[in-house]
């Protein structure tokens, strides 16, 4: 068996131009790469009057420092302000009330898709009215949702019997006939407008909220009191005790990142590099088991994010359960990747990587190339999750270092991306680590770069403030994406490029 090799990790760009490992530890002696809002973030809050003073408690307890109990593998939050050099005060909200009799009547309805769609409705509807009636200040709308909402408004979810208010009135079948065969009686075809939905709050909501390019976070009320909800034995339901300051540097980091600062971004890759990751979804409410949505997630040596949907037709192949595009809709994918780059930086990039969890197939890497044109090198990877490899160490009571790799051919590896963190004395994985198999699946292109690019794309995932992922940011995310695509009518959903920030 050949020898593994260590890749060094990555270190991330801070204030002042300085370099660390670990983005806790930047943003709290450095702060972050850029702020672009000195003046602090003012927040439109949806919300019932209880979520808002369960929020506005919350902002004043992450305005001082908040530590994690018994966990040391966790830095404390060191409060908002300190890390961020601005405020995200209590006092400055615009505040969007939720009324409990109207949000009762929507999550009392017997069937998830018009119960999801009515109360999506009541919250995104305030939120475009108030965008039309041009509040300009607020730069982030916080979503704050009863936990009743979470547990009733998700997939396969159901309601106790008594406590159903409004009855079903169409069957999911009767619907989806309805929405490619409408009747003359306006009110049968209303009725069957919540199942071109997808019956889960949180991506419907960001589906519906994306061509007003608002930036939202939907954060659940336990999640900012679980003090509060108590099983039957007085013990929290989701007790957040020994993380309630990595939650802190979560939600914090997401907030000042979807306001349009800078927290970090990679310090040492190349400069005229870009990542796309390609994201396909299943559109289950078409009638065709081909038809699939296809977006492509782009990154910047700068740290941003774009997303592009691509056009929507029949990439799935049922027999062999990937999906590939025809050769046109690939071009003129990466065609838009290519023009926003150039558009931002002012170049075509020297070099584009596509990550995927699937093999391109020859007619859909033509596309690619063409849209990419000549002056960029473009290089397809694939990436799976499941890989069957797994070491074991004798000599220690730590699972293998994060970094490791093997390298199995030249065009292919094996890549630990959790595993044992010296830094943090522990390691990222809960059990036995498994590896990425990382496969130069088209082009040409150096393993050991590819394996450390893949490395370091696992250090900028915004929406968590971790030391590192599991997965680099072009594939984190794509899963999520792609619902949030399908959770609208895929017809009618037509978004521009967007920043990611819009997304997650």
């Amino acid at each position: 068996m050949r020898e593994l090799t260590k890749i060094e990790e990555p270190k991330i760009l801070f204030g002042y131009n300085q370099k660390l490992e670990d983005p806790r530890d930047g943003l709290t002696i450095f702060g972050p790469l850029e702020n672009l809002r000195p003046y602090g973030i003012i927040s439109g809050v949806v919300s019932t009057k209880d979520g808002l003073e369960k929020f506005k408690k919350f902002l004043k307890e992450i305005a001082k420092p908040i530590y994690n109990r018994d966990n040391i593998s966790r830095p404390f939050f060191p409060g908002f302000n300190s890390v961020f050099k601005m405020e995200w005060s209590a006092d400055k909200i615009y505040h969007i009330n939720i009324d409990e009799q109207e949000l009762g009547k929507c999550l009392y309805h017997e069937d998830a898709h018009t119960r999801t769609f009515n109360t999506v409705s009541l919250f995104s509807d305030k939120i475009i009215t108030a965008k039309k009636d041009d509040h300009p200040d607020i730069n982030l709308w916080v979503v704050i949702i009863p936990d009743a909402i979470y547990e009733s408004c998700r997939p396969q979810a159901t309601i106790k019997k008594e406590t159903v208010v409004t009855k079903r009135v169409i069957t999911k079948g009767q619907a989806k006939k309805l929405l490619t065969q409408p009747e003359l009686f306006e009110e049968r075809n209303k009725a069957a407008e919540p199942f071109a939905f997808e019956a889960n709050f949180h991506n419907q909501l960001k589906a519906r909220l994306l061509k007003y390019t608002l930036p939202s976070q939907v954060i659940r009320e336990s999640t900012l009191s679980p003090q509060e909800y108590l099983n039957a034995f007085g013990l929290p339901k989701r007790d957040f005790s020994k993380i309630r300051g990595h939650l802190a540097w979560s939600i914090s980091t997401a907030a000042f990142y979807k306001t349009g600062g800078k927290p970090w971004k990679l310090a040492d890759i190349r400069r005229g590099v870009c990542y796309i990751g390609l994201v396909y979804k299943k559109d289950e409410r078409s009638t065709d088991p081909r038809n699939a949505c296809c977006a492509a997630q782009m990154f910047l040596d700068s740290g941003d994010g774009f997303v592009f949907k691509g056009a929507v037709g029949p990439w799935y192949n049922p027999k062999f359960g990937n999906f590939h595009l025809k050769k046109q809709q690939a071009k003129e994918l990466i065609k838009i990747a290519v023009e926003t780059y150039k558009e931002i930086e002012g170049v075509y990039p020297d070099e584009l990587f596509i990550h995927a969890k699937t093999k391109f197939d020859n007619l859909e890497w033509e596309g690619f190339k063409e849209g990419a044109g000549e002056k960029t090198n473009i290089v397809g990877i694939t990436i799976k999750e499941k890989a069957p490899l797994k070491i074991f160490r004798s000599d220690s009571k730590f699972p293998i270092l994060r970094g490791l790799s093997y390298i199995n051919t030249p065009t292919s590896g094996y890549l630990w991306t959790i595993g044992f963190v010296p830094k943090l004395d522990t390691s990222l994985a809960s059990e036995v680590p498994n590896p990425l198999y990382i496969e130069i699946s088209k082009g040409e292109a150096s393993i050991i770069q590819v394996l450390q690019d893949v490395l370091a794309l696992t250090k900028l995932n915004y929406n968590a403030c971790i030391y590192a992922d599991g997965k680099p940011v072009t594939l984190r995310f794509a899963d999520v994406i792609g619902d949030i695509l399908t959770a609208a009518p895929l017809d009618k959903n037509e978004a521009p490029p967007l920043s990611f920030k819009y997304y997650i």
